[in-house]
């Protein structure tokens, strides 16, 4: 067969194996050598350079030549677009077995190791609030708006220098009088600052350098609104002063 001079440097072939039931339409340079192209041919049937042989169909489907010269460029063969090449796989390999995708070894990645990495599409759509987590970010949203108002109410309700009784969970009632209410820099959200009537507080009505209300150290102390009953509370004798 006589060889056609082509000036086109790439050439549109489909492939077929003797190992797939199916064919694939690529684009190679016609200046590969076979060897090279073997290599390239790997990634597309599955069977190893080394055991394939090639033979080269036209667009026809007419059988043209083998391509059996290693060192040869795919571009001195009639190779042109439309055309095919066959792989047949010499490697012991069945018909399918590179399709059959329940022999194939699963790579499984536990959720939680999923989540702590940042370049998956669910941190993508985490990070720019797509998707599903656009409507969690928004019930938070809403969760968060309510939980202020409520504490804002909560906190409306108690005026400064009102007696009250602190109530924190697993700890016992605490009373003192009510010197602060308002937001606060250390913590977002609503607080209120007592002063109790014995040193049983956390600082002396200054946070973080910042003062809030004047007490004693160890008798003031910033809590939640809920925790928070005002009325007629006495001060009670802790017995403080007998330590």
């Amino acid at each position: 067969m006589e060889v056609t001079g082509l000036s086109a440097p790439t050439v549109n072939v489909f492939i077929s194996s003797s190992l797939n039931s199916f064919r694939s339409q690529k684009r190679y340079s016609r200046s590969l050598t076979i060897a090279e192209f073997k290599c390239k041919l790997q990634l597309v049937v599955g069977s190893p350079a080394s055991c394939m042989e090639l033979e080269l169909y036209g667009p026809d489907d007419k059988f043209y030549s083998k391509l059996d010269q290693e060192d040869a460029l795919l571009g001195s063969f009639p190779v042109d677009d439309g055309c095919r090449i066959h792989v047949i796989d010499h490697s012991g390999a069945r018909l399918g077995e590179y399709e059959d995708m329940s022999k194939v070894e699963k790579y499984e990645l536990s959720q939680e190791a999923y989540d702590q990495r940042q370049n998956s599409v669910r941190s993508f759509l985490k990070r720019n609030k797509l998707g599903r987590y656009s409507e969690e970010e928004r019930a938070q949203q809403e969760a968060e708006s309510s939980q202020r108002l409520t504490e804002e109410a909560q906190a409306g309700a108690i005026p400064v220098g009102s007696r009250c009784e602190v109530q924190a969970p697993g700890q016992p009632p605490r009373r003192g009088t009510v010197m602060y209410v308002g937001l606060t820099d250390f913590k977002p959200g609503y607080w209120i600052g007592v002063r109790y009537d014995e040193p049983l507080g956390k600082n002396d009505g200054s946070v973080n350098g910042k003062r809030y209300f004047e007490c004693q150290a160890k008798y003031g102390a910033f809590v939640k609104p809920s925790v928070v009953t005002v009325g007629d509370f006495p001060e009670e004798d802790y017995g403080l002063d007998e330590m």
